[in-house]
């Protein structure tokens, strides 16, 4: 690699923190001058993040475009996360303030240390036991390293850009998102329903709005159980129900067409008494005045349900959204390795599935820890686009 390659990259990516920077000083009523040369020393820093572990090894001479635009990828990505927040805290802190005598807020801390102190059983837990195993994850993500093997090679960033030119893996993420977006939405509208018909007042409404919330106290692993029981296509319940009634035989298991379903369709029962407490409690907030008024101008149940109680709902219904997506991505590998194992021929295979295949049982480490970090940064991405679409239109209050 050129020697000349860092240091090009750090004047581009100074270049670009000393504008950012030197706009929003301006903008703060600060100095340029003062803006720039933060935001230029920012800049050049930035790339040190990725690059200074891979030894700028994605700009090599022997590597490829693809591995080029990774490198570049990275660097925009460390050049967003440091220049974001000093322009945040440009615009917050070195604003025009008007001047107000300090007030001592009622319950606050005398000394500066003291909440350190009570934050540091906290910090260390997570330090120890998330912070350390994610930068660990990162390092074993540039690895070539197999698990029980005493050696790791250095392979750059080669367990990322093979996954974007393994076609397999490519239909592992089709895969991931038909059954994490089926379940999501077909999800969260069941609930609505039935949590619609729960809140009704009838006696012994307590009763059967309690037994609709138990099924979320059960482990996905059980859920597996339960639902091989069901679906199983020979001796299962369901089947044995289709065929006396329609004749009808559905391989829920052994079909690739059918398997994703019955994973659908159990990960929904687990999650639907989660989604069932919150409508409950979210119906039980909607201004009975405003249903009433609407009853009176001759609106009808359906349109009185759609343009008052749905819309006052829409902070619940994003809550769920982002908490059943990570769901959907996340917590079904237990459901999943139960009732299909994966299969049949990888139909049932989403990406949290297929790391655990890739890492533990074919021993690869390395690209198990960045198929792992690739899931991470899509859920992270799919949440932050959520936050800046779906929650600008949330409405908050009657």
């Amino acid at each position: 690699m050129d020697s000349f390659v860092p240091f090009l990259i750090s004047i581009i990516t100074g270049a670009i923190g000393c504008a950012v920077l030197a706009y929003a000083f301006v903008k703060a009523g600060r100095s340029a001058l003062l803006g720039g040369v933060i935001g230029a020393l920012a800049g050049a820093a930035a790339p040190l993040i990725f690059m200074l572990p891979l030894n700028y090894c994605t700009f090599e001479t022997e590597r490829t475009g693809l591995d080029v635009a990774f490198g570049i990828l990275l660097i925009a990505i460390a050049l967003v996360a440091v220049i974001l927040p000093l322009r945040w805290i440009s615009l917050r802190i070195l604003g025009h303030q008007t001047v107000i005598a300090r007030q001592v807020t009622p319950g606050a801390f005398k000394g500066r240390w003291t909440p350190w102190l009570l934050l540091a059983p906290t910090l260390v837990i997570l330090i120890l036991f998330l912070y350390y195993p994610s930068l660990d994850t990162f390092r074993l993500s540039t690895l070539l390293a197999r698990l029980g093997a005493r050696r790791s090679v250095f392979v750059c960033v080669d367990n990322f850009t093979r996954l974007a030119q393994d076609a397999s893996y490519l239909n592992v993420i089709g895969i991931t998102f038909f059954i994490s977006i089926a379940i999501v939405v077909i999800g969260l509208v069941l609930s609505l329903a039935i949590a619609n018909l729960a809140y009704l007042p009838i006696k012994g409404a307590a009763i059967y709005r309690t037994l609709l919330i138990w099924p979320y106290a059960i482990s996905p692993a059980v859920a597996g159980i339960i639902f091989l029981l069901l679906f199983n296509p020979t001796g299962g319940l369901i089947n044995y129900a289709l065929d006396n009634l329609f004749g009808v035989k559905i391989g829920w298991l052994n079909d690739p067409t059918a398997a994703p379903w019955a994973v659908i369709i159990a990960s929904i029962w687990k999650s639907m008494g989660y989604n069932i407490l919150f409508y409950i409690a979210g119906l039980q907030n909607v201004p009975k005045d405003l249903i009433e008024a609407a009853a009176i101008d001759g609106a009808n149940a359906w349109q009185r349900f759609r343009r008052i109680v749905i819309p006052l709902l829409s902070p619940i219904t994003f809550f769920l959204i982002i908490t059943n997506m990570t769901y959907a991505f996340f917590d079904t590998f237990a459901t999943i390795d139960y009732l299909t194992g994966g299969g049949p021929v990888n139909a049932t295979t989403t990406m949290m599935y297929n790391i655990y295949e890739v890492g533990i049982v074919n021993n690869d480490l390395g690209k198990g820890a960045a198929q792992s970090i690739l899931l991470f940064v899509m859920v992270i991405g799919l949440t932050v686009l959520q936050f800046r679409t779906t929650g600008e239109r949330v409405t908050y209050g009657a």
